[in-house]
């Protein structure tokens, strides 16, 4: 028996979140609730750099999380009523999965998700740091002391590397093309940033279309949830242009790696781990201080808000050249090529333009997007949802990876007045494009 789901009606107590959901408590998740690694989720902000274009988006990584612990309830307790479940999945996986879902943003820390896509040996991944939590003195005693799993499982669930049949099946709900993580944070990020895209599908009718795969070990959708996933694809697809990819927010991104790669011989971010956004920043202006990235840390987070201006933008189905170029390169190839357009926009100008001041955003080098979802029909035949959805397939692939996340070139705005119609030469860039072949990995910077 799991406590947490006998029955779910009589708990403990009840914790409210936005919009209106009641979570559940027992004595045991409130006391992992309490705990500082959780506690510190509600000093980090889940969309970060979003709150500086979408004023309202400052909602907390906790909020999140109990989103995700509450939704996680809600598939098993619809799930407990089929026996191919119950026969497959171990009470033991139920727990760890139950801690997984409350536990999977406790290794973050502020930033982390725009750091991590530069991909630098300098800023390690908060995968490891979630493990050493979990291992640590303050939440170790406590799975020891309430639960019948311990870390070990927990961690094959939240990192995908599951030893079991039951593991597997479980992984897949908390991380996939659909999963209840993404159902939380679609609906609760248009929530706060004041957009409607983000919860236009039908959350309900698509978990309860959650059902385990006919031949093997992981979720699949039954045929009466193929709307409500086509949706969820869409509000996924819409977020990301509206939201998580809006130029500005892209800008700030910009800004804020740049600064992190130009104070990456100062900064210890290691020692940064534990702290809160406020912290974080404050630690983060002290050392740009008196630094090329000084403008860059105060242009985001001093008394006035001073992002960089768009001058060139490329997708993949109108410039498919510039596009290949640029996206998906490692960060050190971009600032060189970002080096390159400085020197050519200096000569223009007459005046020296500096790496801090030219900065080129592109699709990271991990791929976004998975539909790789099954649709399982009442006959019990198999399909992609992208076999069954062409407007699914076309979203996430034509349209996502080639329009949305566009490459970005982004300048202060006073350098952007001195260029002609705002924009970066196209000759410029045609230039710099024909020294790439020269760019290799023993020369980046």
């Amino acid at each position: 028996m799991v406590p947490e789901l006998f029955p779910l009606g009589t708990p403990n107590s009840l914790l409210r979140i936005p919009p209106q959901l009641d979570v559940p408590l027992t004595p045991r998740v409130r006391a992992i609730i309490d705990s500082p690694p959780l506690r510190r989720l509600a000093r980090v902000s889940q969309l970060g750099l979003v709150s500086l274009v979408y004023p309202g988006a400052g909602h907390s990584r906790l909020e999140h999380s109990l989103g995700v612990y509450r939704n996680a309830l809600q598939v098993l307790q619809h799930l407990m009523s089929d026996s191919r479940f119950t026969a497959l999945v171990a009470p033991v996986d139920v727990e760890a999965f139950l801690l997984a879902s409350l536990l999977h943003d406790c290794g973050h820390w502020p930033f982390c998700h725009p750091l991590e896509d530069m991909a630098l040996d300098q800023i390690p991944r908060h995968e490891p740091r979630a493990r050493s939590l979990l291992e640590g003195d303050d939440l170790a005693p406590l799975i020891r002391r309430d639960w019948s799993c311990d870390v070990t499982q927990i961690m094959q669930i939240l990192t995908k590397r599951p030893e079991s049949a039951s593991q597997r099946f479980l992984s897949t709900l908390l991380s996939g093309p659909i999963d209840i993580d993404k159902m939380d944070y679609l609906v609760r990020d248009s929530l706060h940033a004041g957009v409607p895209y983000g919860r236009n599908f039908d959350q309900s009718r698509l978990l309860s279309a959650f059902q385990i795969h006919p031949h093997e070990p992981r979720l699949a959708i039954g045929e009466k949830g193929r709307t409500a996933a086509e949706m969820m694809v869409f509000a996924r697809y819409v977020m990301f242009s509206e939201v998580y990819w809006h130029h500005a927010v892209r800008s700030a991104t910009a800004m804020l790696q740049r600064a992190v790669y130009l104070l990456r011989g100062e900064l210890r971010l290691e020692a940064m781990y534990d702290l809160g956004d406020e912290g974080w920043i404050e630690r983060l202006r002290r050392a740009a201080l008196k630094t090329a990235a000084e403008p860059l840390a105060e242009g985001l987070f001093g008394p006035r808000r001073r992002l960089y201006k768009r001058v060139a933008q490329f997708n993949r189905l109108d410039q498919p050249e510039w596009h290949r170029a640029l996206a998906h390169r490692p960060y050190p190839y971009l600032a060189k090529v970002s080096q390159l357009l400085a020197d050519k926009l200096a000569k223009r100008l007459g005046r020296s333009v500096s790496l801090a001041e030219v900065i080129i955003d592109a699709p990271p080098q991990k791929l976004e997007v998975d539909i790789n979802m099954d649709v399982v029909d009442r006959a019990g035949r198999v399909r992609t949802l992208g076999e069954v959805s062409p407007v699914v397939d076309c979203l996430a692939h034509r349209q996502f990876d080639s329009h949305v996340k566009r490459v970005r070139v982004f300048v202060p705005p006073e350098i952007r007045e001195k260029l002609p119609d705002g924009q970066l030469p196209p000759e410029d860039v045609r230039e710099v494009l024909a020294d790439l072949r020269e760019i290799s990995a023993e020369n980046l910077p």
